[in-house]
C-alpha cells in the first residue's frame, strides 16, 4: 500500500512508528509540509520524501492520503486529493464542522470517485451510535475532560486561568459545531460523535479542564427508542502532544489495515 501524508508533526510521526511495527506493508511515499517547515529536519521512513505542494504529492499514484496537519490544511488540499480519485483519511475531523468545507469534500469525492475516511480516533462506540440512529435517537451528549496543559493555546485560556486550577472546571457547554470550530485541536471527537449520531446542532458538548486528570477522558451518553448508550474512555496522551490521545494514531493504523483485510469488524 502506497501512502501519502499531509503534515509531519507529533501525530504523523507517531503514525509512522506504529506502521513500521503493525503494518510493514504500508509504505509512506511522500510527506507534504509547508516550505521552510521545521518538520523537514525530522527523519522520514525509508523510501519517503518531503514535497511542498499538492501537485507534487499527487504526481505518482497513491492508494490513500492521510491528513495529520490540522484544520487549516484541509480546505486547500483535501478537495484536490479526493477529486484526483485518491481516498483521504483525515485526523482533523472537527474541520467538517465548517459546512462549506464538508460540502466541498463531499463533492470532490463524488467527482473523483474517492472516499473520505473518518477514523474513530480517541473514542469508541461510534458503530453502536450509528446503528442506534437507524432506530431513532432522542439525545446525545459528549464530554471531554483533560488536564489544563492540554487546553493551553486554545480559547480556554481566555475563559479560565488554567495555571491556577485546583479543581475541575467546565469552561464550555454548547453544541458540537461550536465546540469543533472553537477548539479545533481538542474537539475532533465531538465532531465524530455528531457525524455518527444526530448532527452537529443536536449534539450537546461539555469541555472540562481537570488538574487531577492523568489522561484524556471521553464520555458519550445517548437515549432513544433503541435504549441507552453510556460509554467512557480514559486514554493516555502522546508524550509530545498532550492534546492528542494515543488511541488517535492507533485508530488511523487500524483504518489502513482494514483496507486490505478480508474480515472487517465495525
Amino acid at each position: 500500500m502506497r501512502v501519502g501524508l499531509i503534515g509531519f508533526g507529533a501525530m504523523a510521526r507517531s503514525l509512522c512508528r506504529l506502521l513500521a511495527i503493525h503494518a510493514p506493508h504500508v509504505q509512506v511515499r511522500k510527506v507534504l509540509v509547508r516550505p521552510g517547515s521545521l518538520s523537514t529536519h525530522e527523519s522520514l521512513p525509508n523510501g519517503a520524501s518531503f514535497v511542498f505542494s499538492s501537485n507534487e504529492l499527487l504526481s505518482e499514484p497513491l492508494d490513500i492520503v492521510v491528513e495529520c496537519a490540522g484544520h487549516f490544511a484541509l480546505p486547500s488540499i483535501g478537495p484536490a486529493v479526493l477529486s484526483s480519485g485518491t481516498d483521504l483519511l483525515i485526523a482533523s475531523v472537527g474541520a467538517l464542522a465548517d459546512a462549506t468545507l464538508e460540502q466541498a469534500l463531499y463533492l470532490a469525492g463524488k467527482q473523483g470517485g474517492a472516499k473520505l475516511r473518518l477514523p474513530a480516533g480517541a473514542i469508541g462506540g461510534l458503530d453502536v451510535l450509528g446503528a442506534a440512529k437507524l432506530a431513532g435517537i432522542e439525545s446525545v451528549s459528549y464530554s471531554s475532560r483533560k488536564h489544563p496543559n492540554a487546553w493551553k493555546g486554545t480559547p480556554a485560556e481566555r475563559l479560565v486561568d488554567l495555571s491556577a486550577l485546583t479543581q475541575p472546571v467546565t469552561f464550555f457547554e454548547g453544541d458540537a459545531r461550536s465546540a469543533a470550530l472553537n477548539f479545533p485541536q481538542n474537539a475532533n471527537v465531538a465532531a465524530l460523535v455528531a457525524l455518527a449520531g444526530i448532527g452537529f446542532e443536536k449534539t450537546k458538548v461539555l469541555l472540562t479542564a481537570d488538574p487531577s486528570a492523568a489522561g484524556n477522558t471521553h464520555t458519550i451518553h445517548a437515549l432513544g427508542s433503541f435504549g441507552e448508550i453510556s460509554l467512557m474512555i480514559n486514554g493516555k496522551t502522546l508524550s509530545d502532544n498532550p492534546k492528542t490521545s494515543m488511541l488517535a494514531p492507533l485508530s488511523m493504523v487500524r483504518c489502513l489495515l482494514n483496507m486490505n483485510e478480508s474480515v472487517v469488524i465495525g
